[in-house]
């Protein structure tokens, strides 16, 4: 496989997976984005300059995640390595359940696309196979990838997805606090089993929700009720765990944004209603935190990637 361009421009999503009783399969792409260069060099250097998130921590070398993820690309598709060079922009907050490290991941897929002479190679089903690989769960990068609301699922062929429809009007809010909470934690307090009624409730919502999305937004709260993940994560989220009480005691549906600590609202109206992007001064103290928020009013769409 030959490489057909050496300089290409990704942006990539922030994602909210879960969404309340979606574990591990419901997913939403969030107004926030990371955007990236990559070179591809002649010589076998890596070079990487961040910005932003990630830039005082994350790794510049071949150990990068969006570097490996090139590079399972690359095998994926029979290309050659090359020379890197990296420059990341990065706007999505890490530690925060807001699909940082699936980010990246799509944003090396979409890059090692958008070089190759024969993009349709890695098109969206394949790179979601690729990525679910190193995330484990397609509830993340699969918004990523698709954009807006998706549902996935994995069998004996990989990992899977189809876009949600979600009714004009549906809005959605990130409530971001300045506390973090790297994801591998959060996934570890969870049970190995759950009590049937408890799983038949979550398949319930689930559904429920798939609905509520699609043109039943006043069942939004009823919808978004989980009993799977968020009560076992609540001890290690005070702060995600106070900020819905206080939200769904006045019939805000709000959930757990992914492993947490963020926190997703859905709704109409929310940018009049106490959830316009910026510090939220009503929630100040809440859960002994500082939130701000990020208001998105129109679907997001998933990972792009341009030549040149």
């Amino acid at each position: 496989m030959r490489y057909a361009a050496d300089h290409v421009r990704v942006s990539v999503p922030a994602t909210a997976g879960n969404l309340g009783p979606g574990f591990d399969a419901l997913g939403m792409a969030l107004g926030v984005t990371d955007e990236v260069q990559v070179w591809a060099l002649g010589s076998a250097a890596v070079e990487i300059e961040i910005e932003g998130e990630g830039a005082d921590s994350l790794p510049r070398d071949e150990t990068h995640l969006m570097v490996r993820a090139m590079r399972a690309a690359a095998d994926a598709v029979g290309a050659s390595h090359t020379g890197l060079r990296i420059v990341a922009r990065n706007a999505i907050p890490h530690g925060r359940g807001l699909g940082s490290s699936a980010a990246a991941v799509v944003a090396g897929l979409a890059a090692m696309r958008g070089l190759i002479a024969e993009p349709d190679l890695l098109g969206p089903e394949q790179m979601l196979r690729l990525a679910t690989q190193f995330e484990g769960h397609p509830d993340n990068a699969a918004p990523a990838i698709y954009g807006g609301a998706t549902a996935a699922w994995q069998d004996a062929d990989g990992a899977h997805a189809v876009p949600l429809a979600v009714a004009s009007g549906i809005e959605t809010a990130v409530l971001i606090p300045q506390s973090v909470l790297p994801t591998r934690h959060a996934r570890a307090v969870l049970p190995a089993s759950v009590p049937h009624a408890d799983a038949a409730f979550n398949v319930g919502r689930a559904a429920l929700l798939v609905a509520a999305l699609a043109g039943a937004p006043e069942l939004l709260l009823a919808a978004t009720e989980d009993r799977l993940h968020q009560a076992y994560r609540a001890p290690f989220l005070p702060a995600a765990d106070a900020m819905l009480t206080h939200l769904r005691e006045r019939s805000v549906a709000a959930v757990v944004s992914g492993a947490g600590p963020s926190v997703l609202v859905l709704g109409r109206h929310l940018g009049a209603s106490g959830f316009a992007t910026g510090p939220l001064d009503w929630a100040e103290g809440i859960g002994d935190d500082r939130w701000r928020c990020v208001h998105t009013a129109e679907s997001v769409p998933g990972v792009a990637v341009t030549r040149g």
